[in-house]
C-alpha cells in the first residue's frame, strides 16, 4: 500500500531537481509548443476550460446582486492566482501526448490515482488561501479608500473609479498589491504542478525547485510572466470567453516550459 505523503514525497531520497538556464527564445518556444498541443485536439481542450467564461459569468452577476462590486476586478484578477490548478489536467494531457500516450481529455479527468495528489492538493490549497488572502486585502483597500459603504449602481461605481482621486488612486495601489501576489504565485507556481506530475518530489521540494527556477531565470520568467497577464486580460474582454481558447494554450505551454527549465530526471543506478 502506498504511504500517504504531502511534502516530502514518496521516496525521502528524492534527488533535488536540478534547473537549467533558459532564454527569451525558450519561452516563445515554449509558447509554441503549447499552441501545437492545443491545434491537436482542440475540442477536448476547450471542453476542459468552459469553466473559465461560465464561472466569469457567475462571477459578475453574484458580484453585482450581492452588491460586491467592489470585488468584481479582484475576482476576476484572481484567476491569475488560481488559474495553475485548474490547468492541471492540460499539464497531463500535454505530458501523456509528449509519451505518445493515449492523450484524451478523459485520461486527463484520471489525476486523482496520481500517486502525487496529496501534494498536489495541498499547493492547491495554498494557492487557494493566497487568492482568498487577495480578495480580503482588496476590500479592506476599496474600504481604506472610499468607506464601508457599497456603490448602489454599477454606473455609481464606475464613476468612483474613473471619475475621482480616490478612484486614481485604487487603481495604482491595488494593481501594485496585486502585481506582488500575481510576482508569488508566479514563482512558487512555475513548474510546481508539472514537475509534481512527473515526479512525486513532494509539496516542499516541488515549490522550492519553481522557487529556484525563477530566480535563476529572471527576465524569461518575466517575460512569461507578462504574456500570461496580456493574455489573461485580452482573455477577459469578452465577458471571459475568449479564456476558453487562451487557458488551454498557456496550461500546455506551462508544460513545455517546465521542461526547458528542469532538467529530466536522472535513471536509477
Amino acid at each position: 500500500m502506498t504511504t500517504f505523503h504531502v511534502l516530502s514525497g514518496s521516496n525521502a531520497d528524492v534527488v533535488r531537481p536540478e534547473i537549467r538556464k533558459i532564454g527569451i527564445a525558450d519561452v516563445f518556444d515554449a509558447l509554441r509548443l503549447g499552441l501545437e498541443d492545443f491545434r491537436e485536439k482542440p475540442s477536448h481542450y476547450v471542453f476542459l476550460c468552459l469553466i473559465y467564461p461560465v464561472a466569469g459569468v457567475v462571477l459578475m452577476t453574484w458580484s453585482a446582486g450581492a452588491n460586491m462590486l467592489p470585488l468584481l476586478y479582484p475576482l476576476a484578477s484572481g484567476f491569475a492566482l488560481i488559474g495553475p490548478v485548474a490547468a492541471i489536467a492540460l499539464y497531463e494531457i500535454s505530458r501523456r501526448r509528449e509519451l505518445g500516450m493515449d492523450a484524451r481529455w478523459p485520461h486527463a479527468m484520471r489525476l486523482h490515482r496520481h500517486p502525487a495528489i496529496p501534494s498536489i492538493l495541498a499547493v492547491a490549497g495554498l494557492l487557494f488561501v493566497i487568492f482568498v488572502i487577495w480578495l480580503l486585502v482588496a476590500q479592506a483597500l476599496y474600504i481604506t479608500i472610499f468607506g464601508p459603504t457599497p456603490p448602489a449602481t454599477i454606473g455609481e461605481f464606475w464613476n468612483n473609479i474613473v471619475g475621482t482621486e480616490e478612484g486614481r488612486t485604487l487603481i495604482i495601489v491595488g494593481n501594485t498589491v496585486g502585481f506582488v501576489f500575481a510576482v508569488i504565485v508566479l514563482a512558487i507556481s512555475l513548474v510546481t504542478f508539472p514537475l509534481l506530475l512527473d515526479r512525486d518530489v513532494g509539496a516542499l521540494a516541488a515549490i522550492e525547485t519553481s522557487v529556484r527556477a525563477t530566480l535563476a531565470n529572471p527576465i524569461p520568467v518575466a517575460t512569461w510572466g507578462l504574456i500570461i497577464a496580456a493574455g489573461l486580460l485580452i482573455g477577459s474582454i469578452p465577458v471571459f470567453v475568449g479564456l476558453a481558447v487562451i487557458m488551454p494554450i498557456f496550461g500546455h505551454a506551462t508544460w513545455h516550459l517546465y521542461r526547458k527549465l528542469v532538467e529530466p530526471a536522472r535513471p536509477a543506478r
